[in-house]
Parts: structure tokens; C-alpha cells; sequence
């Protein structure tokens, strides 16, 4: 597609007479879109709907494959018998370079968007797919040094860094009241590609055998290349998403983006942690083979990518809070199921309570994002701000903070991988680990609770207080006292709970 037909395309915004060009239009082409507001009911219903569906739709696509790639070595370690020479901890180590290269590249994954543009960068984050793709062929064989393999599992990392670029720039083209929908569909879509490589894996070791990982490979270059393709002929950049390092200073300065980042530890770093762990754990604790871990590692991962997206549009109904405190309660007595099932060695009570705290982990994620652009909305209202100029300035740091929470929520799955690989050093099982992250949910649904839903319960029984108070005071001054009783009422809503939607 010409750049001059995607200028004159239907469903693309702008804010020109019919036939006309702004000039920054003009200069950068047809695939930036210079006028962009989604919170603009008509705009959205009109053009604004279209345009943000089409990019997140190929948004998914190179997320999902970003996902895969990410979650890489998690395969390639089942194709790794006794001729690679590497014991348990030393493949639990491998995984966990590749989560914390990703967890890293998040922040600046983040700030490309606006640095290069939405589409463009999508394009070149694709494209750089294909290194860590290519570098594993090469690798993947008995011999090969373990110096070697880490190397080449950091460059998997690329892959992490994929989803802070993607959630950022589909949090720009939607409006608050559909962000929790369309960045769980967003997240959940990419997360899929977790299982989904999990699956190749599976097929692969099914009928070729453990011997032959480079299928798994030949199979993701192509897809690679389709990606990128698709993104650079579909999707759009977003002008108005300027680069802002000041963002970046704020969103680190603003307390809210480290409860929040402690939040995503529990539940997307439960979730990347648990998926990249699930088939060592399943062939070091209970004896499985290769093939028996894979038929059943991609489970728990596909089940929670699945359900993020309700727990998105779960938390765009009853507000995220509710659904993030609810899930870290679920998730801590599901834990409790796998300790029992871990110190007992049994096999099914240890599935059904992992596989539940995968589900959870996938509620908890779309729950937790929904929260962040609707806490800095609320920060705008209580700022004094009002529509586009409120809209704006929530776009603007959540959009940084959405980076930086991330990559603090990807390192979990670091914490969890490392927990793994003491645990079976020191006690020769998984419990141990187990037993700390239980620990954690307890912390994560009593920071939840305390920073986000008890100021919402306090606030309204102090505005059932302010109200009562009010109808003495109208009784009181007779006729005139109405307006009173108003006042005290919109000064107990503007002291009330900010953050009783989020």
C-alpha cells in the first residue's frame, strides 16, 4: 500500500477539510495519524473505532510471536537430556536469563513508541525476532558450551520487551471506559504465545522426537517475517504520542506506579514465572518425561491467557480493585492446594491447584492494567482537570508508568525461576518456593486492600456521615438550606475515594 493510498483511506482521522493535509501530515506520511481522540464519542464512533481495532489486531499478532520467542528456552530445555551435561538448576537458570533481559528491555521497549511511532517500531521489534530465532538453530546441540547457551537465551529477551512497546501504543488509541477490554485482549492475545510455542514443542517431540528442536525453529522464522510484514502494511503511528522523558521522571517520582509494579509481580510475574518453570518442575518433582511434561506445560498457560481478558472487562464493571483483591485471595488458597499437593507427591491435586493459579494470574493481569490509566485519570480529576486536558494528562503517565511496571512485573518471573532453583538445590522439590510465594499474594491483596479499596470504604461512610449531617443542617435553615445539603454533598464527592472505578 502507497503512502499517498493510505493518506486518502476512509478510516483513517484527521482533522483537515475534505481533500486537505496538515503539514505535519505532509511531512511524515500517510501512516501517521495526526489527529487522535478517542475519548471523543463521535470521533470514536465514526472513525476512531475502526482505526484502533485494525492496529490492535496486528498489535496481538506480534505480540503473541514476541511471547513465543520470549518463552523459547522454556521448549528448549525439554529437548535437553543427559548429552547436554546440565542439571536442574542449571536449566532453571537458563530460563530465567530470558526474563530478566525482557524485564529490563521494557522500559525502553516503552519509550520507542513515541521515540518511533507505534507501527514503526512494531516493525522493527518483529523483526529483531529473528535474531534470537536464528541464534538458537545454531546452537541447540549436544557440545555446546553452557556459557554459550546463556548468551543466546538472554537474546530470546527481545521477545519480553515486545509487550511494554505493544500495551503502550494500544493505550493510546482507546478510551478509558474500553482500555480494560482492549488491553486485556491486547495482553492475552500475546500471552497465548506461550502455550502456543508449548504446543509446537509438544507436536514436535510427539513425532520427530526430543532429538530435533530446529523444527520448532524453522517453524518461527517465517511467521517472523509475516508479522512484520503485516504490521508495516497495516498498522498506523499516532502523532499526537510524542516523546516525553519528563513522563518517564514522573511516572518513577508517583508512589502509585510501585504499588502498582508490586501488584503485577504477584500476578504477570506469577504467570511469565510459572510458564517458563511449569515443565521442569513437572519433570524434576514428578519424574516426567519430555514428552509427558510438554502434554501437559502449555495447559496452565493457555487457560490463563485466555481469561485475561475477562478479568480486563471484569474490572471495566466492578471497578479493578475489587477483581485484584478478589484474585490474590483465590491465589493464596491455590497455593495452599499446591503445598499440600507438592509435600504429598500428588500429581493430580498438584495440577488442579497450578493450573487454578494460572487462571487466577491471567484474571489478575487484565485486572491490574485495567487499574493504572484509570488511577492516573482519577489523579487528573483530583488535580482539577476536565475532558481532553483530564485525558491527556492520564495518557501521558500511564502510558510511562505502563513501561516501567512492566519490566518490575517481569522480574518476578525471575524471583519465581530462582526460587525454583534454590528450592530444588536445597530441598530437592518445589515447596519450599511454594511457601514464599504464598507469602507474597498474603502482601499483594494487604497492599491492595490498603491503598486502593479501605480509602473507598472509609470514604463513604464518612460521606454517609457528611450527608446525614447535611439534612440537619436543611432542617435547620429552612427553605434555603438546600443548597446546603448540595454543597456538602459535591464536597464529600470531591473528598471522597478517587479511586473507587479503578
Amino acid at each position: 500500500m502507497t503512502a499517498a493510498a493510505a493518506e486518502t483511506r476512509s478510516d483513517t482521522p484527521d482533522d483537515t477539510p475534505a481533500g486537505g493535509r496538515t503539514e505535519g501530515r505532509a511531512r511524515r506520511g500517510g501512516r501517521w495519524i495526526e489527529r487522535w481522540d478517542p475519548e471523543d464519542e463521535r470521533f470514536w464512533r465514526e472513525t476512531g473505532e475502526r482505526v484502533a481495532r485494525r492496529n490492535l489486531a496486528f498489535s496481538v499478532l506480534c505480540e503473541h510471536i514476541g511471547f513465543s520467542v520470549w518463552s523459547l528456552w522454556s521448549v528448549m530445555v525439554l529437548f535437553m537430556g543427559p548429552e547436554y551435561g546440565i542439571d536442574p538448576a542449571g536449566k532453571f537458570f537458563l530460563v530465567a536469563v530470558p526474563t530478566l533481559v525482557g524485564g529490563v528491555l521494557r522500559v525502553p521497549y516503552t519509550f520507542a513508541v513515541a521515540r518511533f511511532g507505534g507501527r514503526n517500531w512494531t516493525v522493527m521489534s518483529a523483526a529483531m525476532l529473528l535474531v534470537p530465532t536464528a541464534m538458537a538453530a545454531v546452537v541447540m546441540e549436544p557440545g555446546t558450551s553452557y556459557g554459550t547457551f546463556l548468551l543466546v537465551a538472554a537474546l530470546a529477551g527481545v521477545g519480553g520487551g515486545n509487550f511494554a512497546s505493544s500495551m503502550t501504543n494500544i493505550n493510546s488509541f482507546y478510551p478509558l471506559r474500553k482500555k480494560g477490554w482492549a488491553l486485556g485482549l491486547n495482553a492475552g492475545g500475546g500471552n497465548i504465545g506461550v502455550p502456543v510455542i508449548q504446543l509446537v514443542g509438544l507436536l514436535v517431540i510427539g513425532t520427530a522426537g526430543a532429538a530435533h528442536p530446529r523444527i520448532v525453529l524453522a517453524v518461527y522464522v517465517p511467521l517472523i517475517v509475516l508479522a512484520a510484514v503485516l504490521a508495516a502494511l497495516f498498522m498506523d503511528n499516532l502523532a499526537p504520542v510524542t516523546n516525553d522523558t519528563g513522563a518517564a521522571l514522573d511516572a518513577a517520582r508517583e508512589p502509585h506506579t510501585w504499588v502498582m509494579s508490586l501488584l503485577y509481580i504477584g500476578t504477570f510475574g506469577s504467570f511469565i514465572g510459572y510458564s517458563f518453570a511449569f515443565g521442569l518442575v513437572l519433570q524434576n518433582q514428578f519424574a516426567r518425561t519430555p514428552l509427558q511434561a510438554a502434554s501437559l506445560t502449555f495447559l496452565g498457560p493457555l487457560l490463563g491467557s485466555l481469561i485475561r481478558p475477562v478479568g480486563g472487562r471484569l474490572a471495566d464493571r466492578f471497578g479493578g480493585a475489587r477483581i485484584t483483591l478478589g484474585t490474590f485471595v483465590a491465589m493464596g488458597l491455590a497455593t495452599g492446594v499446591v503445598i499440600y499437593a507438592s509435600a504429598e507427591r500428588s500429581l493430580p491435586v498438584f495440577l488442579a491447584g497450578f493450573i487454578a493459579l494460572f487462571v487466577l494470574s491471567g484474571l489478575g493481569n487484565g485486572s491490574t492494567y485495567k487499574m493504572i490509566p484509570g488511577i492516573f485519570q482519577a489523579k487528573a480529576l483530583r488535580r482539577g482537570l476536565a475532558g481532553e486536558e483530564a485525558a491527556v494528562y492520564g495518557r501521558r503517565l500511564s502510558g510511562a508508568a505502563m513501561g516501567l511496571i512492566g519490566a518490575v512485573g517481569a522480574l518476578g518471573g525471575l524471583a519465581i525461576n530462582l526460587a525454583f532453583r534454590q528450592s530444588f538445590l536445597v530441598a530437592g522439590s518445589g515447596t519450599p518456593a511454594f511457601v514464599s510465594f504464598l507469602a507474597c499474594y498474603v502482601v499483594c491483596g494487604a497492599v491492595t486492600w490498603g491503598v486502593y479499596l479501605r480509602p473507598v470504604v472509609r470514604g463513604r461512610r464518612a460521606g454517609q456521615g457528611a450527608r446525614a449531617q447535611a439534612r440537619v443542617v436543611c432542617e435547620a435553615a429552612g427553605p434555603d438550606g438546600s443548597d446546603a445539603a448540595a454543597g456538602a454533598t459535591e464536597a464529600d464527592g470531591e473528598r471522597g475515594p478517587a479511586y473507587a472505578e479503578v
